[in-house]
């Protein structure tokens, strides 16, 4: 790894009795963290979430109706989330949403809202 100085160290991570260490040492020093198991896996997550979004390229910003989200579409804000899963009954979108933390939870929206997205997910078999 390197740091925003460019002077490359070394991660570690292992288990660390009921805790996950991660060491981060450099020429200039080191520091230990514990984590709980449950916080290691919330910052697995993040790091997959950004690893993705930085292969992804460039953000290509798109509005789409609620009825036409799809899987692994990128809501657009402050906070990433991702579309995981998407019913449409009766004029209403049921929306699965999932945190870049590994977080899910569902939202309703009227069929016809717009819905800013940062990314469009892939569709199947693409």
């Amino acid at each position: 790894m390197t740091d925003e100085h460019g002077e490359s160290g070394i991660l570690e991570i292992a288990p660390a009795g009921a805790e996950v260490g991660i060491t981060v040492a450099m020429p200039s020093g080191g520091h230990t963290f514990l984590f709980t198991p449950a916080r290691a896996r919330e910052l697995a997550a993040a790091l997959g979430f950004a690893a993705d979004e930085a292969e992804s390229g460039p953000a290509r910003h798109v509005t789409v109706r609620a009825d036409e989200l799809r899987r692994g579409d990128v809501r657009d804000g402050d906070r990433a989330m991702t579309v995981e899963a998407v019913r449409v009954e009766e004029g209403t979108a049921h929306v699965t949403w999932a945190s870049g933390a590994g977080r899910s939870w569902n939202q309703m929206y009227d069929a016809d809202a717009s819905i800013p997205l940062r990314r469009r997910g892939r569709l199947p078999g693409a």
